[in-house]
């Protein structure tokens, strides 16, 4: 093993001098025009090669369908390479001492001639290649069979099996040939995509047959090579299929290497097999597959050319440059350089949303800038002076027009005019706001106009129309206000999504790995593991598993294992079905919040009625907090209910996509607002519990107070504020609490607080109450405080009457993590890409 070792590193050595003095070589020779212009064409020069040996290529010495396949297929992709790739094919096809030059020229002459008629029409798509290139090769070749010298059945059967294997390849050499495509993007290769590869490789190799040097000949010294290099990319099994597919190419153009099939599918399949220790294991188990078999080919000469070809393709195979293989490597699937091109494209893909989004959301931001702008305009002193003097314009132009006096009033006292003016507008407005009677003019404004009654007279009429500007005015400057705020509010959503995708932006596939390692030494088999985030108390984890019923292994063994890797209470947050089968879960694993919430609720409508204008919430905000609310309606019955389940579904939907929740409560006031003319409103009471630290926030809006029940004492949580959809512009005032393990939090609507009567302290009675009752179970809390507050009123309900009540606890494991030796902790990233 150590001797292994030793070699391959001497060899690493050697191979990284070859590549440095390559590298060097190489630099100099692109200084140059001529390799310049070779850069620009050498994948010309490629396919062109490869043309020129599928033109050499033949099948029994008989048939030459490659050539025709082979220009079909590229005069459909790269049109600007068709005159080039078609002469040397030609030109190969005139070199081949068993292909027929006439009949390619002949088959070339009539797929142009069909492909002119297909264009006629407009029929030129490529998956029209396939048919034209068989339907070429199968009219020459009847033409030929039938003034051929040789008659009977036997030309004519051969002309079918020629076209039909020029259709064939043809539809191979669709998906085979794009892969040479210098600005091809997709780095993932489908298996009938390999397989098209290797054939169209084993056919090119084809037209080397007969060529040599010395007891080594180039079609075997090339399929060794091409199974050495396919065997180190994608291990055992890629190398068997290679030299299967290979060594059935090889056979079918030289009958007497049929023994090749099994010599490179074994070869094949040792090498890979050796593939983790690099090249050098890969050569000695090409070598010694291929020694093995070659024993049972016949006499010893052709025992020793079989060694010399391995021999020179192990050569070839071990210089070979570093880039070629990591190349190779991005297109196999399974590899780990395949799985890096696809985590970068990833990558990619979630870093340019993330800057879309950031750029969507700078976009909001501007606007809501702007829309706070012209807001602040529409509401500062300028703007009211300049209503005024348009006030005082309209009212002179209507009563001072046709007057004597109007020059020596508003040309040689216009100040004096202007200030009498401004007078009788404010005593109008005084009048208007305080609806008092008429007020007697002033001895002052007969002096100094001759019309004071008329003056007032007008006054009032514009002032009736100028208060009803105002109110527009001051309607667009809300509504102003309220869009600048709710683009503030998508504009923060937007920029927290572009912050939660570069988050999951992360390389985790080596912890994927970790773990599933680790599962593996439990015994237990996954199908999949997909870690979106390791981030400390959110840590989140899909494992697509097959489940075993009665077992629950994810709770009883993953969930602890994984909390002992991680360092963190991990639990079973989810689990679903996979379309993988009935007996395979999708199971999400997540970090454990230090508390949990139980609720239970108790509501009874008024009248005995089955309707309440109550309705409640409890759910998790998906953040780590979780919500408790309940809305009063105004009145009762169906009206009351629709107005206070759209304020808490609203509420809860602006919250869960991460809106802020002072700008959350006013959203939904101004959308009570605009849903009726009529005065409608809604009471708002909601907690907003933090599960890692317990700390609470209660918005209570227009709600009545809430308490919280801790050992023998019984906490009062209070806030003064109007209903939602009363007012434009509400204060929303947050109340902070810390809660404690054990505490119960209790919460109602006023048909429960204002039981007891205007003759009692409210609030001192429901603390006795609640104080009294002794139950833990948040339900029997809830049906208990109802049942005592319904037989205080001796079972009559006179208002819609709901009771929601929360108990927060420490969160407790349900099964103990456990310690496995060898399995160590999992390394979290330090760097969010």
């Amino acid at each position: 093993m150590e001797m292994g070792k030793g070699t391959s590193g001497a060899m690493d050595a050697i191979r990284n001098g070859w590549d440095t003095w390559k590298q060097a070589g190489w630099t100099v020779l692109q200084r140059t025009k001529w390799m310049q212009l070779l850069s620009v064409k050498r994948w010309g020069l490629l396919l062109a090669l490869m043309g020129f040996l599928l033109g050499r290529a033949a099948i029994l010495d008989q048939l030459a369908p490659f050539a025709l396949a082979y220009f079909a297929v590229i005069y459909y992709l790269r049109k600007d390479l068709a005159l080039g790739v078609g002469i040397a094919t030609a030109a190969g096809c005139l070199l081949s001492s068993v292909a027929y030059p006439i009949g390619l020229l002949g088959e070339m002459a009539v797929f142009l001639l069909l492909q002119k008629a297909m264009e006629k029409f407009e029929r030129t798509d490529l998956s029209h290649a396939p048919v034209l290139a068989g339907a070429s090769i199968l009219l020459v070749q009847l033409f030929l069979a039938l003034v051929g010298p040789v008659n009977g059945w036997f030309p004519i059967v051969m002309a079918v099996i020629d076209a039909g294997l020029g259709l064939i390849l043809s539809l191979i050499f669709v998906q085979a040939i794009p892969i040479f495509a210098p600005a091809r993007k997709s780095y993932h290769l489908r298996n009938e995509e390999i397989i098209c590869l290797i054939i169209l490789l084993a056919s090119v190799m084809t037209g080397t047959v007969g060529w040599g040097l010395g007891p080594v000949t180039v079609e075997h010294f090339l399929s060794r090579y091409l199974v050495l290099l396919f065997a180190l990319v994608g291990g055992a099994p890629l190398g068997a299929s290679v030299g299967v597919v290979a060594g059935m190419i090889l056979s079918l153009a030289d009958p007497n290497a049929v023994y090749q099939i099994s010599l490179l599918a074994f070869s094949g399949m040792l090498a890979g097999l050796l593939k983790e220790g690099g090249r050098v294991p890969v050569a000695l188990g090409m070598l010694l597959g291929s020694s093995i078999l070659s024993f049972y080919i016949g006499d010893q000469a052709s025992v020793l050319h079989s060694t010399w070809e391995s021999l020179a393709a192990i050569a070839i195979f071990l210089f070979t440059s570093r880039g070629l293989v990591h190349t190779l490597s991005r297109y196999v699937p399974g590899t780990q350089e395949n799985l890096k091109s696809h985590y970068e494209y990833a990558k990619r893909i979630r870093d340019i949303t993330a800057s879309r989004v950031e750029q969507f959301s700078e976009v909001f931001r501007q606007l809501s800038r702007s829309f706070t702008q012209l807001a602040a305009e529409g509401t500062g002193g300028e703007r009211r002076k300049a209503e005024q003097e348009h006030f005082m314009e309209a009212v002179a132009q209507k009563t001072c027009a046709n007057c004597f006096r109007q020059k020596v009033c508003w040309n040689e006292k216009f100040y004096d005019t202007y200030a009498v003016m401004t007078e009788m507008m404010s005593a109008i407005e005084g009048e208007s706001k305080n609806k008092r009677e008429k007020r007697e003019i002033r001895p002052e404004w007969r002096n100094a106009c001759k019309k004071p009654e008329q003056v007032m007279a007008t006054m009032k009429e514009l002032y009736a129309l100028y208060r009803n500007d105002q109110h527009w005015r001051r309607q667009i400057v809300e509504s102003r206000q309220l869009v600048a705020d709710q683009l503030v509010g998508v504009s923060q959503v937007m920029e927290d999504l572009a912050r939660e995708i570069k988050r999951e932006g992360q390389q985790l596939y080596l912890q994927e790995e970790q773990i599933r390692s680790s599962l593996e030494q439990l015994g237990l088999s996954v199908l999949s593991i997909d870690i979106v985030s390791l981030e400390e108390g959110n840590v989140e984890i899909e494992i697509v598993h097959q489940y075993t019923r009665g077992f629950d292994e994810c709770r009883k063994i993953i969930a602890p294992m994984l909390s002992d890797i991680l360092g963190e209470t991990i639990t079973v947050t989810q689990e679903q079905a996979t379309d993988r089968g009935p007996s395979y879960s999708l199971v999400t694993f997540g970090s454990a919040k230090a508390f949990e919430v139980l609720t239970g609720v108790a509501g009874a409508a008024k009248g005995g009625d089955l309707l309440s204008g109550d309705s409640f919430t409890a759910v998790e905000l998906g953040n780590g907090k979780f919500a408790v609310a309940l809305s009063d309606g105004m009145g009762n019955g169906e009206r009351a209910r629709l107005e206070s389940s759209t304020a808490l579904e609203i509420l809860q939907q602006l919250l869960q996509s991460g809106m802020d929740e002072k700008l959350a409560i006013k959203s939904v006031n101004s959308v009570l607002m605009l849903r009726s003319p009529e005065e409608i409103y809604a009471t708002v009471d909601m907690a907003i519990i933090d599960l890692y630290n317990a700390e609470t926030t209660f918005m209570k809006i227009g709600s009545t107070p809430s308490f919280i029940k801790r050992a023998g004492e019984v906490i009062p949580i209070t806030a003064s504020n109007l209903p939602v959809g009363i007012l434009s512009d509400i204060e929303v005032d947050l109340v902070s609490v810390q809660l404690l393990p054990g505490d119960t939090l209790i919460m109602m609507t006023d048909g429960i607080f204002d039981a007891p009567g205007y003759a009692v302290n409210k609030e001192l009675w429901l603390k006795r109450v609640i104080q009294e009752i002794r139950t833990d179970d948040p339900q029997e809390f809830a049906d208990c405080l109802l049942e005592r507050v319904v037989r205080h009123q001796q079972g009559d309900i006179h208002d819609d009457m709901t009771v929601i009540v929360a108990k927060v606890s420490r969160f407790h494991p349900e099964w103990a993590t456990f310690r496995w030796p060898g399995v160590s902790r999992i390394e979290r990233p330090k760097v969010v890409s």
